[in-house]
Parts: C-alpha cells; sequence; structure tokens
C-alpha cells in the first residue's frame, strides 16, 4: 500500500473532517494499493438523489472497488469500458498515468495555501461536472492547483470559476451564480463542464505527452453525452479537440481553423449529426483584468451556444 502525502485525504476521512469550508461530500474515494475505494455518496441537502451525475459529489457513483490506471494503456482501456458516466467519472478519480501530474497535484494538497491551510484537499484528478444530458459541454484547459484540485469540482474555488459559472447562471443553465464548494447546492442544467487534462499542472501548463495520455477520457465523456455544442476556453483546449473529435468518427476541416474568440465551428459525422464548436477566451484572471474577456462578450457566448443547441 502506498501512502498519501500529509494533506491529501482519503474518501472516509474526507466525509468525516469535511474543512473550515464546510466540504463533507461523502463520495470522496480512498485509494487503496491497486484499487481506489468508494465510501458511501452523501449528496446536498435538498438534491435529487435521482441525478447523482448532477449533484455536487466530485464523484457520483458509489463502487466498492475500482481499477487504477497508471499508464496511458491503463487509462485508454479503462475509459472506453466506462458503461456510463458515473463509471467514467470514479474511474477517471483514480488515474495515476502521469507521475509528473501526481506528484504535482499531491504536492500542492500536502503544502496547501495560506488562505486553505485549515482545508482538506481532493488532490486527485477532478471529472467533469453537470447535466448527464446535457447538450452543452465547455471544455476547459485543467483543474487550478486551488481550485478544482482543492475543492474536487472543476472551475470551483478559483477566480475563472467565479466568472464561468457567474456567466452560466445568468444564462439561465446554473442554479445559483457561484461555485465554492462540492456541497454548495450548485446545479447545472443542459450544460457539463469537462477538462482536457484530469488534473492540475505546474504552472498550469500540462505536456503534450500528458494531453495525450489523459484524452481517453474525454473522448468517453463525450461519447456518453448528447452533446451538440462545445464550448471550448482558450487556445489550448481549442487546438487539443480535433485528435479527440476524430476518434469519435467527426471529419476534421484540414487545415483546422485557428482559435479565436467568437469563432464558430461546425463538423459533420458520417451518421448525418453535427457538432458545434464555440470558441471562448479563457475566463482567467490575465484575460478579465486586462479586459480581454468582459462579461458581455462571455454572455454572448453563452447566448449562441443556446441557439446552436436549441436549433438543432
Amino acid at each position: 500500500m502506498f501512502a498519501l502525502p500529509f494533506g491529501v485525504t482519503t474518501s472516509r476521512q474526507f466525509a468525516r473532517t469535511g474543512s473550515k469550508a464546510g466540504q463533507t461530500a461523502g463520495a470522496q474515494r480512498r485509494l487503496r494499493g491497486g484499487s481506489c475505494q468508494t465510501a458511501a455518496v452523501v449528496v446536498s441537502r435538498g438534491a435529487r438523489p435521482r441525478d447523482p451525475a448532477r449533484l455536487g459529489t466530485p464523484v457520483a457513483r458509489s463502487a466498492a472497488d475500482d481499477p487504477v490506471a497508471r499508464s496511458a494503456a491503463d487509462v485508454s482501456r479503462l475509459a472506453a469500458s466506462a458503461e456510463d458516466l458515473a463509471e467514467l467519472d470514479a474511474r477517471s478519480s483514480c488515474c495515476r498515468a502521469c507521475p509528473r501530474l501526481v506528484a504535482w497535484r499531491e504536492k500542492v494538497a500536502a503544502q496547501r495555501r495560506r488562505a486553505f491551510a485549515t482545508e482538506t484537499y481532493w488532490g486527485r484528478p477532478v471529472p467533469g461536472f453537470g447535466d448527464p444530458a446535457a447538450r452543452i459541454v465547455v471544455v476547459g484547459l485543467a483543474p487550478a492547483a486551488h481550485g478544482g484540485n482543492r475543492t474536487g469540482r472543476i472551475f470551483t474555488g478559483d477566480r475563472s470559476g467565479d466568472w464561468l459559472f457567474a456567466a452560466l447562471y445568468r444564462a439561465g443553465f446554473a442554479r445559483q451564480p457561484t461555485s465554492e464548494r462540492v456541497d454548495d447546492g450548485q446545479r447545472l442544467d443542459g450544460v457539463r463542464l469537462v477538462a482536457v487534462v484530469r488534473c492540475a499542472p505546474p504552472a498550469n501548463k500540462p505536456t503534450p505527452v500528458e494531453r495525450d495520455t489523459c484524452r481517453p477520457w474525454l473522448v468517453r465523456e463525450l461519447e456518453l453525452l448528447p452533446a451538440r455544442v462545445l464550448v471550448v476556453l482558450g487556445g489550448f483546449a481549442w487546438q487539443s479537440l480535433p485528435p479527440t473529435l476524430a476518434r469519435l468518427g467527426f471529419l476534421i476541416p484540414r487545415p483546422f481553423p485557428s482559435f479565436g474568440h467568437g469563432r464558430s465551428v461546425t463538423i459533420a459525422h458520417p451518421d448525418g449529426r453535427r457538432l458545434h464548436l464555440l470558441a471562448s477566451y479563457h475566463p482567467s484572471q490575465q484575460n478579465t483584468f486586462t479586459g480581454k474577456l468582459t462579461e458581455p462578450m462571455l454572455d454572448a457566448i453563452f447566448h449562441r451556444a443556446r441557439q446552436l443547441a436549441d436549433a438543432e
């Protein structure tokens, strides 16, 4: 059995101790040797158990024993064989295939930022979050070291997430305008949030190998969703999509259009389906503080995404 660094919690510890922020999601999972144990799921007060994938828990599914991916081959095999989103979330949250990312996410969770010194960090891959019947999927780069890597929910607990969830709320996709922790009652309707890379990377820059190793999780997630629109946040995510969508059978234009805020590309599948890609600047502090991305600009993106989804 390997030992977790100080500050990286097992599922039972996380459920029992929580944190100063009140984070008590019992769906955090226990890592044990070659398997990934799951404690009983504890959902947010007022949440509807019949929709666990929309709830605030990082992993909605409870399983006695889940395998751990330790190589790119493992990721491909385990992602492809996941029967539903709940199983995919459970398996991806156990992944240890990229040594550099594993070391970094657990180091951050052990050392922690002073502002969050009393909190228990998730310190694991962060699964997708939102509606399992989403027709709009928001694709980001990777979890933030002290955001998703801390809270266990993508785009939660950092400034980028503040901007994104506020925009989703204004567009009518989110129950509330903030996302601070996994048990805060947040819920998305019609939208799911995913990331190209599921672990927080050093300097927020995953390597090409790490991106490619993580890709099968995203491929399978998109395969399981009835997505008609992808809202793509930032150039890294945009450039990562062609091989991902090609694996799903979509016909990718060559050359693939370059990234630009508001750019829209529609691609086709041989079975007749269409998928709309809609690019947006990432709501990073660098973009929002400088005015490169404004609230009206982001609102226009989600307004257009709704139009495209409703038209299909």
